[in-house]
């Protein structure tokens, strides 16, 4: 039997979503439904659906655009909530030695052993995690994503015991995620893993309103400005951004 995964769109040539250029597939499905999320048609699974096959061969086409330090990407909605299908995948990529990469937000990660024997087989032939921070406490998490921070803090935690690379990532939004005391205590959390290879601060933008438009979703956010230059400045240099 095939394996499958729901997908929203692949995007052939990246500079943002990882070491140099890469092939990024977005997947179906995310437990949380962030206030500034871009991609609202990924929450859920949807119709769309590709083999492990038909995304090897759709994306290796591009091999002579990733050189020596580019690769592949999955990012979503959340990959984690099919990793079947992320083992198979970057599996047939590590034969060919392509670098792969997740983008996740670690909303599904659990330590429990039925999860952990699948993801313990999925870090074989993942090189590096892009993780989010949402936010660095539970009040301000729930209010972002309308979960729990316990997932993705012991999916950065279990990361950094098993000196897995990651490059942070933290969306900046005027009102929400920008005010110092919130940016130091995001910084104390980073302080904690020795596995960070790069921090990014990414400017809120407004975006996605005609995505939300269009879907008749209500968007929280439709009020709210991209930060300052100067804001942006302040943030990365209390995270260490670079």
């Amino acid at each position: 039997m095939e394996i499958k995964a729901y997908y929203s769109k692949l995007e052939s040539f990246a500079l943002v979503d990882g070491p140099g250029v890469r092939s990024v597939l977005f997947l179906s499905g995310c437990p949380f439904r962030c206030l500034y999320c871009h991609n609202p048609e990924t929450w859920t699974m949807g119709s769309n659906q590709i083999t492990v096959e038909e995304a090897y061969n759709k994306m290796i086409r591009f091999l002579p655009y990733w050189k020596n330090n580019g690769g592949v990407t999955i990012s979503g909605g959340e990959p984690l909530l099919q990793m079947d299908f992320l083992i198979e995948l970057f599996k047939k990529f590590k034969e060919k030695g392509v670098s792969t990469c997740i983008d996740t937000a670690g909303g599904p990660f659990s330590l429990d052993k039925e999860f952990l024997d699948k993801f313990d087989e999925l870090l074989k032939y993942t090189d590096l995690f892009l993780m989010d921070i949402k936010a660095p406490n539970e009040l301000l998490h729930k209010k972002i994503t309308g979960k729990s921070i316990l997932a993705p803090q012991n999916m950065f935690k279990y990361l950094n015991e098993k000196k897995v690379p990651i490059w942070i990532r933290y969306v900046l939004v005027p009102g929400l995620t920008d005010d110092i005391d919130t940016l130091k205590e995001t910084k104390a959390f980073i302080d904690t893993l020795d596995n960070v290879l790069r921090i990014e601060v990414l400017p809120y933008h407004p975006f996605a309103i005609p995505k939300y438009e269009e879907l008749k979703i209500d968007y929280p956010l439709k009020d709210t400005n991209s930060p300052s230059k100067e804001n942006i400045k302040i943030a990365e240099e209390i995270l260490g951004a670079k």
